[in-house]
């Protein structure tokens, strides 16, 4: 038989929270894909992210409404689906919110390179940027500064080998890190690269430069972003990954 619930509307409402806050983790999920996959417009895509967190904020609120009302006992029901929107939905809101945590401590760039004075200028990838939003020149002294405050460690390497040895070492540390390596130009002292984020897909241009340095080598690295004011530290961490392998590269 039958029993009808002794708070049909905390019900519903519980029911709603929990629906709002699968919803938000499909939207939220689906926004990179969308974005990466299906060619959705990158303003879109973050809009849609956004959404997303909004929904799951909903779905939250909900959820902590309902929770004590639909509480076990006495013939209520809904407790588990407003304890469930508050975990999914916490789930959900939590990627938006540590990446606003994370720019919130990050300068505004997205261009970094281990010689600010004089970047390694991109080539082979110039024809790959077309249509992006971010130029290909170098930003200037304003973006230098707030590299040197943020990531001070981010300088050139030296290497005691010849240029055509390092440049070995070089392609060996960018195949290592499964980069798409678009041009090999030893000739030159110059390697260039993309590398593509699993989740929205945003394409990063990366070149590697090699000049003689006395009986060595120095080695410089400019990682830049096609899209985004920001890079949230993506490229700094990528030079800073290269250029721990390549120094203990043999």
């Amino acid at each position: 038989m039958f029993v009808r619930p002794t708070n049909p509307i905390s019900h519903r409402l519980a029911r709603m929270a929990f629906i709002a806050a699968c919803t938000s983790a499909l939207i939220v999920t689906a926004a990179g894909p969308l974005h990466r996959y299906l060619g959705v417009d990158i303003e879109a895509a973050i809009a849609i992210f956004r959404y997303g967190f909004y929904v799951a904020v909903a779905g939250i609120a909900l959820g902590l409404a309902t929770i004590v009302p639909t509480r076990p006992g006495d013939r209520r029901r809904g407790f588990v689906a407003a304890l469930l929107a508050i975990v999914i939905g916490a789930a959900g809101a939590w990627v938006p919110v540590s990446w606003f945590l994370h720019a919130q401590q990050l300068p505004v760039i997205n261009d970094i390179s281990t010689d600010t004075a004089n970047p390694p200028a991109l080539v082979a990838t110039l024809p790959l940027r077309r249509g992006t939003a971010n130029p290909p020149a170098y930003p200037g002294a304003a973006t230098a500064a707030l590299q040197r405050a943020a990531y001070p460690d981010i300088v050139t390497v030296v290497l005691p080998v010849p240029p055509a040895e390092a440049f070995k070492r070089v392609d060996r540390v960018a195949t290592a890190l499964d980069w798409d390596v678009v041009a090999r130009a030893p000739a030159e002292g110059r390697l260039e690269a993309v590398e593509t984020s699993e989740w929205f897909g945003f394409r990063d241009d990366i070149v590697v430069r090699i000049r003689v340095n006395g009986a060595g080598s120095r080695i410089d690295i400019r990682s830049k972003s096609r899209v985004g004011e920001s890079d949230l530290g993506v490229n700094a961490r990528r030079i800073r990954d290269f250029i721990a392998r390549l120094k203990a590269e043999r």
